[in-house]
């Protein structure tokens, strides 16, 4: 690698070659775009980015390249070979460039800087990536419904929408995610890892957003404002819910009775009404109840169990029964004391 452009060579020669450039003269040059080069050979090379031509085929998959290094390196794509090896944690690669990417890991050494926020990166491809960020370029467009991203990885993942790909699959649950990082995540509900931890409370998380949201609770701040009531939120889910009051959207929509929620939470409630599960038991009587907020008007304690109520009237009429009972048990009580003394 060379220590001033940062730019990869696969043989020392080149290596040497490329450190030349940096003081001679560039007598050749393009007629496309004027840049100038220092040996003829490598203005033929670059002549090839403004022809399309790739006069070096790979014979397996037909795949065409500019240089015949490149085809090389190409070409090990189909077979098993990875003859480049990491002298620190001895992982194998297929070609000495992702080999010295690699190595950077271990050196934490990031040499390729933004120059606009300062990020560091272990390869100019990794920059080039992150620069489209401070952009609104999108180069990279689906051909099922032409909407455009800013990497080609990002187009790969997105087309399995419209195929249902779904290539990433759990060992535990057989589950398949579009994404290998949606699979790390959902794997650890089965190992119960939850690697970001509140530093105030110690209280872990599956991923770092549910962490980042949870600090809120910690601190006063409330940056999410209602313009209809001026009513802070501490997060834009909490500020999108209550904006639902002034606006009467209803999105969440019961598929039998066709009522309308504002939360999706209301309505798992609200369609217990339309089944026979009573999971929700009284205490004094042992009659069962569809909510466990019914149980809780009158501080009953919700047990699972059978059959009883289906509506609130009459959770609370039932409940107070009881206290009407207990209170004639009270004057009887009462009473038969006062005759005996």
């Amino acid at each position: 690698m060379c220590c001033v452009s940062g730019q990869e060579f696969n043989l020392s020669f080149n290596l040497e070659r490329h450190k030349d450039t940096g003081t001679m003269e560039k007598p050749w040059k393009c007629g496309d775009c004027w840049k100038g080069f220092s040996y003829s050979s490598e203005l033929e090379m670059h002549r090839r980015s403004h022809t399309g031509e790739r006069p070096f085929t790979c014979s397996t998959c037909g795949k065409g390249f500019t240089q015949s290094s490149s085809l090389l390196t190409h070409q090990y794509v189909h077979t098993e070979q990875t003859p480049f090896k990491c002298s620190e944690c001895e992982k194998r690669f297929k070609s000495k460039k992702y080999l010295l990417r690699h190595q950077h890991i271990h050196s934490e050494e990031k040499p390729f800087t933004c120059s606009l926020c300062g990020k560091g990166f272990t390869a100019t491809s990794n920059l080039q990536k992150h620069q489209r960020v401070h952009t609104d370029k999108r180069p990279f467009k689906c051909p099922d419904c032409g909407k455009c991203f800013k990497t080609s990885g990002e187009v790969t993942c997105h087309q399995r929408v419209h195929t249902d790909e779904r290539p990433f699959r759990c060992s535990h649950c057989g589950t398949g995610f579009r994404r290998s990082s949606e699979l790390t995540v959902h794997q650890r509900i089965h190992t119960g890892e939850r690697p970001f931890t509140c530093s105030v409370c110690g209280k872990g998380f599956i991923q770092s957003y549910h962490l980042l949201k949870h600090q809120q609770i910690h601190s006063d701040m409330k940056p999410f404002k209602c313009f209809d009531c001026e009513q802070s939120f501490r997060s834009s889910n909490g500020l999108v819910m209550h904006q639902r009051i002034h606006t009467g959207e209803r999105p969440f929509t019961c598929s039998v009775c066709g009522k309308g929620f504002t939360q999706s939470y209301n309505l798992l409630k609200h369609q217990q009404i339309h089944s026979d599960v009573k999971p929700f038991k009284c205490f004094a009587c042992e009659h069962s109840f569809k909510s466990s907020e019914f149980t809780r008007e009158r501080d009953c304690s919700p047990v699972p169990s059978g059959n009883g109520f289906t509506d609130l009237q009459l959770v609370l009429k039932h409940q107070r029964l009881h206290e009407h009972l207990q209170g004639l048990d009270s004057a009887v009580f009462a009473a038969v004391n006062q005759i005996q003394y």
